[in-house]
């Protein structure tokens, strides 16, 4: 695929999260439309996405005319919405809709309806609502979309900014105040990483609720399919300073899943001052997101700064109800990265925050080798301990922040720099972290943090930890001897009798 949350308001409240399976048994509504037009209510989408997998697999609807068939790249861009046709526009509603075509990579049909005073109608293909540039224009009245994008004030109060946009397989990204698109979320991700292959569930329909004039809310539900699963999806979506989806979700399996990933995201990282062997380029660094953020269960605050393996690599941080988890980017200055054009300085972090009790599982982390930055190589996820069972329902809950960094208050210092390159001898390699903030920006000019440095299978040398005036935070350095392994686990953090003054640093070093 090419690169470029509890529910407040309304009287309702989202339910726990909760991992269940089996089914729960009771009286069936009467059955919806299997396009998902007429009544609508909270449970629609969830009955259909049952029903759906109770039913043999049936792949999407991809076949297109003969004039958009094999679109180049450059082709599918020059077609175009027209804004002035932009559903909701001139309504007095604070959100705007745009659709996207189908063509080049999504030629996958997705249906698109509103759901107004408790029915919904399908919102109908026209060829007016685009200009087809260096395409002929189709003759075939109804196409479907590809998927769509939201516009709402954000930056200003006078222009709908877009915030959001849904394109591709379960592929959505969002933004908040002041950013523009880098990194991906997911519906759901099945046997990533797997030799098998992956297998990428779609969103087929959409549901779009009509807004409340002077509300700032946009609901949004999704029924979800794949060959091993059916789900229901139900986003509400507040853009802002931080721009949250709260996500309910429930899934629905026709086979047993071993390998499910919740809560996905998708990023890309190309090099930064960690990982520079072999590049030759302007920019200080290339990347959507340079790290892995957890706070784990047990309170602790992770921070594994990312990497550009040579071979694909696994990491597993197996937990029982982490607090939060995601992929951040931290670096927000220009020289930074020094690209006038990607502005990665302005890429937005987005951090999962289950909904009650996540259980027992894993973050997560899938790193794939790449040579440019036009291809996602980062996939993260919660992944359950116990595998999903056919004929089950699971469900999971969670607020979805698109955000500049984690968006809870800490009184640790954060990882704001990974540095690694040569020393004395080719076996060893110079290792520097640098922390800023928290109750280190507070200690006493005669006071110093304690280190604390481990490595699961190489010899650290040299370890210091000394102010560093530059940035008014403290400088960790320590020298790794080699010593022929392929893999090496890094741990750093500061504290103080008190506990733990930083984050932790992790890396996974590999040859």
């Amino acid at each position: 695929m090419r690169r470029r949350a509890l529910l407040v308001g309304g009287g309702l409240a989202l339910p726990l999260l909760t991992l269940r399976s089996g089914r729960t048994e009771a009286a069936a509504p009467p059955a919806a439309p299997s396009d998902g037009s007429g009544p609508f209510d909270g449970s629609t989408v969830r009955r259909l996405a049952r029903e759906l997998a109770a039913k043999p697999y049936k792949a999407p609807d991809t076949g297109l005319p003969a004039e958009l068939t094999n679109l180049d790249y450059d082709h599918y861009r020059s077609i175009r919405f027209d804004p002035a046709r932009a559903f909701w526009r001139g309504a007095g509603l604070p959100f705007e809709v745009q659709f996207f075509h189908r063509g080049f990579l999504y030629n996958q049909r997705v249906d698109i309806l509103e759901v107004a005073d408790g029915v919904a109608h399908p919102i109908g293909f026209n060829p007016d609502l685009f200009s087809y540039g260096l395409v002929a224009r189709p003759q075939q009245a109804d196409l479907g979309f590809a998927g769509f994008r939201v516009h709402a004030p954000i930056n200003h109060p006078d222009y709908a900014d877009e915030i959001c946009v849904f394109l591709g397989a379960s592929y959505f990204r969002g933004v908040a105040k002041g950013q523009g698109y880098g990194l991906s979320a997911r519906g759901l991700a099945i046997n990533t990483a797997d030799p098998k292959g992956e297998e990428f569930p779609s969103f087929r329909i959409f549901w779009l609720e009509r807004p409340q004039p002077g509300t700032a809310v946009l609901v949004v539900h999704a029924l979800l399919d794949s060959p091993s699963c059916a789900a229901s999806f139900r986003f509400t979506i507040r853009p802002g300073e931080q721009t949250l989806f709260d996500t309910e979700m429930a899934v629905f399996p026709r086979t047993d899943i071993t390998q499910v990933g919740l809560a996905p995201l998708t990023s890309m990282f190309m090099f930064d001052a960690n990982d520079r062997a072999s590049i030759d380029d302007y920019r200080a660094a290339v990347h959507d997101s340079d790290a892995l953020a957890m706070w784990t269960g047990r309170g602790e605050q992770l921070f594994r700064a990312l990497d550009n393996p040579r071979e694909l690599q696994v990491s597993v941080f197996s937990d029982t109800s982490p607090r939060g988890f995601g992929l951040l980017q931290r670096k927000r200055g220009f020289h930074d990265y020094d690209d006038l054009e990607a502005h990665y300085e302005r890429r937005p972090s987005a951090w999962v925050e289950p909904i009650g009790d996540a259980g027992v599982g894993a973050v997560t982390l899938i790193e794939i080798p790449t040579k440019g930055e036009v291809h996602d190589n980062v996939v993260m996820f919660w992944r359950p301990r116990d595998p999903f069972k056919a004929k089950g329902e699971y469900g999971f809950t969670y607020r979805l922040h698109w955000s500049g960094d984690v968006p809870f208050p800490s009184d640790l210092a954060k990882v704001v720099d990974t540095r690694i390159g040569a020393a004395k001898s080719a076996d060893v390699r110079e290792v520097v972290v640098d922390f800023k903030g928290g109750r280190l920006a507070a200690l006493p000019a005669d006071s110093k943090p304690r280190l604390d440095v481990s490595a699961d299978k190489a010899t650290l040398k040299n370890m210091v930890a000394l102010p560093n005036p530059e940035t008014g935070g403290w400088r960790v350095a320590f020298e790794l001897e080699i010593g022929g392994q392929k893999v090496i686990e890094l741990r750093a953090a500061l504290v103080d009798d008190q506990g733990p003054m930083s984050e932790t640093w992790v890396y996974r070093w590999t040859a």
